[in-house]
């Protein structure tokens, strides 16, 4: 597959591509050079996915409870 900027990715996606690599690299099928090219967009991945999932959990906590427990809505996320 060919690689493609992490930043592009949905979750989900990134996620699978990520599994392949960590099968790949598990099985040992690839050429060391592969391998290392492998195990840098790996990290690449990993890290958007971090990242992604730290924004869905601070967009989350967001959300506002009423006096009953409820939700009522949600505030402003600021991320930066």
């Amino acid at each position: 597959m060919e690689q493609q900027d992490p930043a592009e990715l949905s979750f989900e996606a990134a996620l699978k591509r990520l599994e392949e690599i960590v099968r790949t690299l598990e099985a040992g099928e690839a050429p060391l050079d592969q391998s290392i090219e492998l195990y840098q967009e790996g990290d690449k991945l990993k890290r958007h996915c971090e990242s992604r999932l730290k924004a869905a959990q601070a967009r989350i906590e967001q959300i506002a409870f009423g006096a009953d427990g409820k939700p009522s809505g949600v505030t402003p996320f600021d991320a930066g």
